[in-house]
């Protein structure tokens, strides 16, 4: 892997005051952001990029609120958001504007996904062992819901236990999660 790495920079938010650095994988730039000591059993949460919920706060899915829940939980607890540029589950902005129409006239999110001749879901995470690897993580607390995150990865660190991310569902995203707990096995 070829794989370039920023500078340590200081990052305010309105969460609190975070470490970020930057790592360029090919044409994608993944970023991590981070507070505290990384050694023993860090929290991490391994989150793609989504635009139309981390950045515009779209109510179709959960993605923001789980990037927001991430982040108040490494200000009160320590650890590490990696933020992964694979938009879509990894079709692309583009590609999962065209499955937000599918779903607008019906289909569901997998639905729409595999009629745009995509899989369910496309994203992959070779990146993640590299960037746990520069940080020296050894064994971690994962942050999700997503089981095929716990067992799919292979990360060559130890998975401690799960840490379930509780998002409130609201009237646009709640036939989304029922989708993302009932076909895709996603865990509360």
């Amino acid at each position: 892997m070829d794989i370039k790495i920023s500078e340590i920079a200081n990052l305010p938010t309105r969460f609190g005051i975070f470490k970020i650095q930057s790592f360029k994988e090919g044409e994608k730039e993944h970023l991590c952001i981070f507070k505290g000591d990384l050694t023993g059993d860090v929290n991490v949460r391994i989150h793609s990029e989504c635009i139309t919920g981390d950045t515009l706060s779209s109510l179709k899915c959960d993605c923001g609120e789980q990037l927001n829940f991430a982040l108040k939980y490494i200000q009160e607890n320590t650890g590490l958001v990696i933020y992964l540029r694979q938009e879509g589950r990894g079709i692309g902005l583009l590609n999962k504007v065209n499955a937000y129409a599918l779903q607008d006239d019906g289909l569901d999110t997998i639905e729409a996904n595999l009629k745009l001749g995509f899989k369910e879901d496309e994203r992959k995470y070779d990146i993640v062992n590299f960037i746990l690897k520069h940080y020296k993580i050894s064994s971690l607390n994962l942050m999700t819901n997503n089981p095929l995150k716990m067992k799919g990865l292979g990360l060559d660190v130890e998975l401690k236990q799960r840490i379930p991310i509780k998002i409130q569902s609201n009237d646009f995203n709640k036939d989304y999660l029922k989708i993302k707990e009932e076909k895709m096995g996603h865990l509360a």
